[in-house]
């Protein structure tokens, strides 16, 4: 990996999302060895990745180690309990990552002193490897260590790098709470399709498979997504009179806007 860091990788948190990240990092060929892991309890199959690659396991911070990146993968519920302890893995040269949904990079601050730090929000694909990630890096970051924070995040998937810290908000509402409304989708074509007549279960598996499926043919087509609408909507047809009431004026569009906006100021509320 290019820009490699000086001192060990050190992952704080190895659940679902840090082992994601872990499991990605060894796949994408970061030695075993060069990572630290920090977990009072990891679970059996993260336990038994982290032995089978060599990677070093302790479950709190050791003595004498200095962080080349010290990536903070916990719940934001208990950062303010784990970063305290954390404070000697951070020298000169370390360059914070932080998940943790809603904490600022001024809340790392009062932890850790002033680093490099980078503020950065995946969403839950991530655990597949189909995950985008926002992040936004303070100034202290140099441009190695930003080139090696967006390897370390792209192992999930695409990293966009925002300009503010304030925009980390504004991804959280739409990419990092995201999924959730696609599955809300679901849910609402189903019950819909149970409502046209069809049983309950088949309803379920066809919605489910027509939004996977959809999103795969985004994924691999070159097309954006108005241009794929288009494509599968003929003039006075089916699809035309189901979009007629999708996009009127009291459809869809604004009732996104009201749930992005909503998530917005919640995440803005929890920064503080």
């Amino acid at each position: 990996m290019s820009g490699q860091a000086a001192g060990p990788i050190v992952l704080v948190g190895a659940g679902n999302m840090g082992g994601a990240m872990l499991a990605g990092w060894l796949k994408s060929g970061v030695p075993g060895a060069s990572v630290l892991v920090i977990d009072p309890g990891p679970a059996p199959a993260m336990q038994k990745l982290i032995a089978d690659n060599g990677v070093r396991h302790e479950t709190a911070a050791p003595a004498g180690v200095v962080a080349g990146v010290l990536f903070v993968a916990v719940k934001p519920q208990v950062v303010d309990i784990v970063l305290p302890p954390l404070k000697g893995l951070v020298g000169p040269e370390t360059v914070v990552v932080s998940v943790a949904a809603g904490k600022t990079l001024g809340n790392l601050e009062a932890h850790l002193g002033q680093a490099a730090m980078v503020r950065a929000m995946p969403n839950t694909p991530a655990m597949i490897g189909r995950g985008v990630t926002g992040a936004f890096a303070n100034g202290r970051v140099s441009a190695d260590q930003r080139e090696q924070v967006h390897a370390l995040l792209k192992v999930s998937g695409p990293v966009e790098w925002v300009d503010g810290e304030t925009d980390i908000d504004a991804v959280t509402a739409l990419s990092g709470s995201g999924p959730a409304y696609v599955f809300y989708l679901v849910e609402c074509m189903a019950e819909a399709g149970r409502k046209a007549g069809l049983q309950a279960d088949l309803a379920m598996r066809l919605a489910r498979e027509t939004v996977s499926g959809a999103g795969e043919l985004l994924h691999q087509s070159p097309d954006d997504a108005s241009k794929l609408r288009q494509n599968v909507t003929s003039p006075g047809g089916t699809t035309a009179a189901a979009l007629a009431v999708l996009m009127d004026k009291d459809g869809m569009q604004p009732l996104f806007d009201r749930a992005i906006a909503a998530a917005r100021k919640r995440a803005e509320d929890l920064a503080g």
